[in-house]
């Protein structure tokens, strides 16, 4: 019988048993988010009614990618199970018995990335801990989200027993990185793509390749060679891209092929952010990635998006939405001039900014795509001069 997609709804702890069940009847479990708008609720609901996955496929995840619109990526039970003795080294602590291993899991399961997690519940990986399970999170001894999640978690200060975090999703600041380490928690960042899964670990010394993959940069696009590749969208493609055994999302990056390259080492990439982000401002190209790499090192900034705002003539402006660090006093255009005049070169400073809560996706990962909506619809503040 041919598999379906089935989707889920409901508490995050609850959903578990629920996709041991789908799957344990041959079917793909797809998980979406109880805040979805009813738009897009009906607009997933619709795509999976009469869809037949391809054969092998196991799971099924959204992503929103960098235009906000849904995306459903499907992948065999291989795809993932192949990367769980990799990932269990990263988590695991060898003074914590294997039976008290927990991973903390702040998005939820909606997102790749949790939901990966629980697939590794189910083979034996670490037991999830969700929000709201104050008793588990006291006793986790892992933590797998984004930077911004393990922020919150520092903040509330209730993590005894936590010894890994294993940090993706978006960038980590090495503040943050610090302030973890500085409680005795061994962090790890990653990059990947709901597509690609895991691509490249860092350990503090610079971005390699995960166990089991090999990176290449050609064009200055990142490609890959991988065992935990997904099989491809439903319905409308996306940015997946394939060259033989090779695959790319169009992630920009520099590789450092050398010793005697600046960087933290041989093989260490340095990511520039996605191909189809980029800003063409007058005569030049902007990444908004690397701007923003900027703005987080200044005092104030918690978080920063940097975007385009259509203007006749060259093409686009530089804007960028700020999210105040807290405690911080209001911030200026005149006091962001004055020190990024020495950081970023005139064409990639911004001309606009905003400044506020930024609005993010289920995962924590700033969404970019409701940023820009909101700042050109006037719905958040601009900085004052």
């Amino acid at each position: 019988m041919t598999a379906r997609i089935v989707v889920l709804h409901g508490v995050a702890h609850d959903l578990v048993d629920r996709i041991r069940e789908v799957r344990a009847a041959g079917d793909v479990p797809l998980v979406g988010d109880d805040r979805w708008p009813d738009a897009q609720r009906a607009a997933v609901h619709d795509l999976v009614r009469d869809a037949r996955p391809p054969r092998g496929a196991a799971w099924a995840s959204l992503t929103s990618g960098s235009s906000g619109t849904p995306r459903v990526v499907l992948r065999t039970a291989a795809s993932w199970e192949r990367s769980f003795p990799a990932v269990s080294n990263l988590l695991s602590d060898p003074a914590v018995p294997e039976a008290e291993r927990a991973v903390v899991l702040p998005a939820p399961p909606a997102s790749s990335l949790t939901l990966f997690s629980v697939a590794h519940a189910l083979s034996g990986g670490p037991r999830p801990v969700f929000p709201g399970d104050d008793e588990g999170l006291a006793a986790a001894t892992s933590f797998h989200g984004t930077p911004h999640a393990l922020r919150t978690l520092l903040d509330g200060g209730r993590l005894s027993r936590l010894r890994t975090a294993l940090v993706g999703g978006s960038h980590l600041d090495q503040d943050l990185r610090a302030q973890a380490e500085s409680r005795g928690i061994r962090v790890v960042a990653y990059y990947g793509a709901a597509e690609l899964s895991f691509v490249a670990v860092d350990d503090g010394t610079g971005l390699r390749s995960f166990p089991g993959v090999d990176v290449d940069v050609r064009g200055g696009e990142v490609w890959v060679r991988s065992p935990f590749t997904a099989l491809g969208y439903l319905g409308d493609g996306g940015p997946l891209r394939t060259d033989g055994a090779w695959a790319t999302v169009g992630d920009l990056a520099e590789l450092n092929a050398g010793p005697a390259a600046p960087g933290p080492g041989p093989g260490a990439l340095r990511l520039r952010g996605r191909a189809d982000g980029a800003i063409i401002t007058a005569s030049a190209t902007v990444i908004p990635e690397e701007v923003e790499a900027e703005l987080r090192q200044v005092p104030g900034v918690a978080d920063a998006v940097v975007f385009g705002v259509p203007a006749g003539g060259v093409g686009a402006l530089v804007a960028a939405m700020l999210e105040p660090a807290p405690g911080y006093p209001t911030i200026t255009t005149g006091s962001l001039r004055d020190v990024l005049s020495d950081r970023l070169g005139p064409a990639h400073r911004p001309r606009i900014w905003f400044t506020g809560e930024l609005p993010r996706s289920t995962s924590g990962k700033p969404a970019r795509a409701d940023v820009v909506r909101r700042a050109l619809a006037g719905e958040v503040s601009r900085v004052a001069g």
